[in-house]
């Protein structure tokens, strides 16, 4: 009698009333490949996989921090696609994937930015999946009043926030634009000031920059918006809706928002947003959650893996994706590939406006692109814990001599975090 998994695959795209589980508790040995995630939609591709070939199989296994998961484990999956690849501590155990140019697919079909942070002196480790961009948003009919169908600066932010304010007897009752009302818009800030956080033991930044970016938005708070005390109280008073709502109700302008929550907003909510990218100085920054791929040195079933990266960086394999996306309505609660934009610019420039008509005439100039830095694996709990908790302690501060350092809040984090 067959044996039942030890390893239950619980990889789960959010698909009304349909769990996709990719097992095959090694049924093919030497033909199923073990993948390793934190994105559920891989559950579905690999399912797609197996049902389009009978030779290889896939089997899936999610994990919060396939990264970390990579790193402590002693088991050793053939694939891993996930966040926080990158770093120091988990690239080193990825494999080439040069063999995969020229004969597979072309280097140029990749945004080329994106697939330099995954090289390492010249050798390819790891492939991009998947990237998010920063956008504000604003109800349809407020269109005329921006310079740029593709972009927005600081400068214009201020300034249209400021036209659009409403206030009497020291009280607001429409303001256009507050940085504080996101910790995202903060951090966004901060990366276009050139902070550039990155790895080290554990975590680089340059700490004027960093001054420079949060003295420019308590600035901006009390120019623009009178200050901390009056945009408080207005927040108080309105943000019991999210502030997409509020926008289209004209409470304010526009609110920032990420573009893979943006495009999984109900369909008639988007019909009534428009969106500019956020950039400064021809930089738009990429949310730093980018998905990659990469193919561990000791998996056992090289060639079952070779076969579904190469099936998965095919344009018509992620145009069909986003077709049965479409079909099975998982576009609706998942982005894109593997919820974002695609890595591969012909999948991003020509068949995603065909699933999502709003970029037609928006679609962000690749000159721009701007990948994050390297980031340690645990990323994510630091930003939420240490970085943004400092950054809305320094924006709402006029100098940062009254505000507890960020090296001591690290510091603090790591006794407890080892």
């Amino acid at each position: 009698m067959m044996k039942p998994c030890t390893h239950t695959v619980l990889a789960a795209l959010a698909l009304p009333a349909v769990l996709f589980a990719v097992c095959s508790c090694s049924l093919f040995p030497g033909k199923t490949a073990v993948l390793w995630t934190d994105r559920s939609e891989f559950a579905f591709y690999a399912a797609e996989f197996n049902a389009v070939q009978d030779q290889y199989k896939i089997e899936v296994h999610y994990f919060d921090s396939p990264a970390r998961k990579l790193i402590s484990s002693e088991e050793h999956p053939d694939i891993v696609a996930g966040t926080w690849l990158k770093s120091a501590s988990t690239r080193v155990y990825f494999k080439s994937l040069d063999s995969f140019f020229g004969k597979d697919f072309s280097e140029s079909a990749f945004y080329s930015r994106l697939l330099a942070i995954g090289s390492i002196d010249g050798t390819q480790f790891l492939l991009p999946v998947s990237f998010n961009i920063p956008a504000l948003i604003f109800a349809r009919d407020k269109g005329e009043l921006f310079s740029n169908p593709f972009t927005i600066g600081f400068a214009e932010m201020k300034r249209l926030g400021s036209d659009y304010n409403i206030e009497k007897d020291g009280v607001y009752t429409r303001i256009g634009f507050s940085p504080l009302w996101d910790d995202n818009f903060l951090f966004i800030t901060a990366v276009l000031f050139k902070v550039a956080f990155q790895e080290a033991e554990p975590l680089a930044w340059n700490a004027a920059a960093l001054d420079r970016a949060m003295s420019f938005v308590y600035d901006w708070i009390n120019e623009v918006n009178t200050g901390i005390q009056a945009e408080d109280d207005f927040y108080f008073k309105y943000f019991y809706e999210p502030p997409a709502t509020l926008a289209l109700s004209e409470r304010i302008l526009f609110t920032y928002m990420g573009s893979d929550e943006l495009f999984t907003l109900p369909e008639e909510r988007q019909s009534s947003l428009d969106f500019r990218w956020i950039a400064e100085d021809n930089t738009i920054p990429l949310a730093e959650s980018a998905v990659y791929l990469g193919l561990p040195k000791k998996g056992k079933a090289p060639g079952a893996a070779a076969a579904f990266v190469r099936w998965f960086y095919q344009a018509e394999t992620q145009r069909r994706l986003l077709e049965r996306s479409k079909n099975t309505r998982a576009i609706e609660t998942s982005f894109g590939i593997s919820g974002g934009f695609s890595a591969l610019r012909t999948v991003t420039e020509q068949v995603f406006p065909r699933f999502y008509p709003s970029l037609l005439g928006h679609m962000p100039p690749e000159d721009f692109l701007s990948p994050a830095n390297i980031l340690p694996s645990n990323w994510t709990a630091l930003k939420e814990r240490v970085i943004l908790p400092y950054l809305r302690d320094r924006a709402r501060s006029p100098d940062r001599s009254y505000v507890y350092p960020l090296e001591y809040r690290l510091i603090d984090w790591q006794k407890v975090n080892r």
